[in-house]
């Protein structure tokens, strides 16, 4: 749990930082720290050469050869020496502080040395301890032709082993030491940085969360307390301001949710008061139609009154339409649920739309989808929103124009719908008015109960579908109605499909 933390994360990878930022501190000291002994060593053993060379120098000149070698065995006495000794060019070692050595082969990494006109090298002894070997030709001088021969310039090669081992075991300890103290510095500061990230960050990241926890919970009231001026505390002061939108974006939601509840219970007695208004205005509506009718049978046909009878028969069917659509929006029938194809059901309503004398002067572009799947819907419902939007279409062009009619297949969020658009080239309607254009009793007609789009809305939301208005002043307006295609929409008339 703690390495899925983003604490434990950022503690975690601190820590590796450090580790590698003191270990290369570390590496630095310990090539350092063995740079500085080999140069000491070196010098060491340059002394140490200079000191041999000269009492073999002088010991040879006065012919004590005998000397040389108690020479080389004193020195060799010193516990920092692995060895002293003369070799011949060919390899041959002719004195030494180990008298077993001498006609024996030299140690192949000293006479390496001299075949590469080194100076000196570090190599592994036969102990296993890093040695330094430092080589020194003694050239022939004239005093020494005597007794080795004139035609040599290099007589022997001065040979001295420097034991490392003390010296690496001085940088070990303090390599060790210093990768000691290093790493009690990196617990430190990891175990401080983890105290400041508990205090400062982790804590007050708990506490945003099980506050968030309570606002997802309902409870709007909570409130943190900024303790600084850091990032953290810009981060509670943006969850206070938000929980307060939060409240107040709730209290408004609640304040509409209340209006909208009673505008639906004021709406609903509307409807029901309306339909039963409806109803008795519809027979009586029927008595005078008939009365009427009979009336104008006793007048000739080149009566005047005929005409006045004509208006009133008019003025009847008008407000039996409007008490038709009271009834229907506060009593809707309940739909019946059959395949439908929907270019035919379009087919068939402009048939009836195109009677209408509005109808004559506009021209109608027909733009349809073949092999639509079927919709399952009311099919007289369906056609009484398609002939309450047309009508609509055009009456909006008194002066004609042109009545688009598309339809298509589409796919919205996984789900197959039929698409029908139904346009028209009118006017527009206003962007203030395009908002109410569903809200029943609304219109903008000088004639009409304001009922046909909040009928078809409703009709369209019994059908499982939905209808959308857009529109531009000038330019015209569409409706759109999205139909689901059949095997999305659950059995809901079995029994008429059975």
């Amino acid at each position: 749990m703690f390495f899925k933390s983003l604490i434990g994360r950022i503690i975690i990878l601190s820590f590796l930082l450090f580790i590698v930022a003191i270990g290369s501190v570390t590496l630095f000291h310990i090539h350092r720290e063995h740079a500085h002994i080999t140069t000491n060593s070196l010098r060491t053993a340059d002394l140490m050469m200079s000191v041999i060379e000269r009492s073999i120098t002088s010991s040879m000149r006065s012919g004590n050869t005998r000397d040389v070698q108690a020479i080389l065995e004193m020195v060799g006495s010193d516990p920092r020496l692995a060895g002293v000794r003369i070799f011949h060019p060919d390899g041959r070692v002719l004195k030494s502080s180990e008298p077993h050595e001498i006609g024996r082969r030299v140690d192949p990494h000293s006479l390496a040395i001299f075949l590469n006109g080194q100076q000196h090298d570090i190599f592994r002894g036969p102990t296993g301890d890093e040695v330094m070997g430092v080589v020194k030709p003694i050239y022939s001088e004239q005093n020494c032709v005597p007794c080795h021969g004139a035609g040599h310039r290099v007589i022997g090669i001065l040979n001295l082993d420097l034991s490392l081992a003390e010296m690496e075991a001085q940088l070990l300890a303090s390599s060790q030491l210093f990768g000691l103290t290093m790493l009690i510095i990196v617990l430190l500061l990891t175990g401080g940085i983890s105290l400041i990230f508990h205090r400062f960050v982790r804590q007050p990241l708990k506490n945003i969360s099980i506050k968030m926890a309570q606002v997802e919970n309902g409870d709007l009231t909570v409130k943190l307390e900024p303790q600084s001026e850091d990032e953290v505390s810009s981060l509670m002061t943006s969850f206070n301001s938000m929980v307060d939108r939060l409240r107040q974006a709730n209290d408004e939601l609640q304040e509409c949710h209340y209006q909208q509840m009673e505008r639906v219970d004021r709406l609903a007695s509307v409807g029901e008061m309306s339909a039963g208004i409806a109803h008795e205005i519809k027979n009586p509506l029927a008595a005078i139609s008939g009365a009427i009718t009979v009336l104008s049978d006793d007048f000739a046909e080149d009566d005047p009154r005929r005409e006045v009878i004509s208006k009133v028969l008019e003025q009847i069917a008008r407000l039996d339409k409007a008490a038709t659509d009271l009834l229907f929006f506060g009593r809707p029938g309940k739909p019946s649920f059959d395949f439908v194809d929907t270019n035919d059901l379009l087919n068939k309503t402009m048939f009836f739309v195109s009677q209408h004398p509005e109808a004559k002067n506009v021209h109608q572009s027909k733009e349809f989808t073949r092999h639509l799947p079927p919709v399952w819907v009311d099919e007289k419902q369906l056609q009484q929103v398609f002939f309450n939007i047309i009508i609509n279409a055009i009456q909006a062009m008194k002066d004609g124009g042109t009545l688009l009619l598309q339809t298509d297949l589409v796919e919205d969020q996984d789900r197959k719908i039929v698409r029908v658009l139904i346009g028209d080239s009118g006017p527009g309607i206003k962007a203030e008015d395009l908002e109410s254009v569903f809200t029943p009793f609304f219109t903008t007609k000088t004639q009409g109960t304001g009922l046909g789009l909040a009928i078809c809305r409703q009709l369209m939301e019994q059908q499982g579908g939905d209808i959308t208005v857009s529109s531009r002043l000038g330019e015209g307006t569409r409706v759109v109605i999205n139909l689901p295609v059949s095997e999305d929409v659950p059995d809901m008339n079995e029994e008429k499909r059975a």
